[in-house]
């Protein structure tokens, strides 16, 4: 197991901190996001609600992951379901009206990978680490029972 636990840790540490960095830390996303001059306090304060959210996340599926114990299966399965929850949800926020991936405004400082927006190339490839990561931990043979206790 411990290449699944390698590759969930590592989106876990990119989960906790991805968001900060490039919302807040990062000045030329920062000013996109966080910094944005025409986003209204309401939208800048869901900003950092996401921000938050995306830090207690990772660390969440960070403890989950890195925990030791009789069913570490059940709590690797766990971390991936939980840290698969912010990068799904941005897929999911394409779904609504009126969303984009960027402001028009920097069109021409937005990075794309393959045709995608860089979050979503970046969403896509962290689903798949943990698509893999979840497959490869349900495949190996459950540990020894433990007895119960009466």
């Amino acid at each position: 197991m411990r290449l699944p636990r390698l590759l969930i840790v590592l989106v876990g540490v990119i989960t906790a901190v991805s968001a900060v960095l490039a919302d807040l830390v990062i000045p030329d996303l920062a000013a996109q996001h966080a910094f944005n001059p025409a986003w209204p306090p309401h939208a800048k304060f869901h900003d950092a609600q996401y921000m938050v959210m995306t830090v207690l996340l990772g660390l969440i599926g960070l403890v989950l992951a890195l925990r030791r114990g009789r069913d570490a299966r059940a709590g690797l399965l766990c971390a991936a379901a939980v840290l698969a929850v912010p990068w799904l949800g941005m897929a999911g926020a394409l779904l609504f009206p009126g969303t984009a991936t960027y402001d028009p405004e920097f069109a021409e400082r937005t990075v794309f990978v393959l045709g995608l927006h860089g979050q979503v190339f970046m969403a896509i490839v962290l689903l798949l680490i943990l698509s893999g990561a979840a497959a490869a931990i349900g495949r190996m043979p459950a540990g020894p029972a433990v007895p119960r206790r009466r």
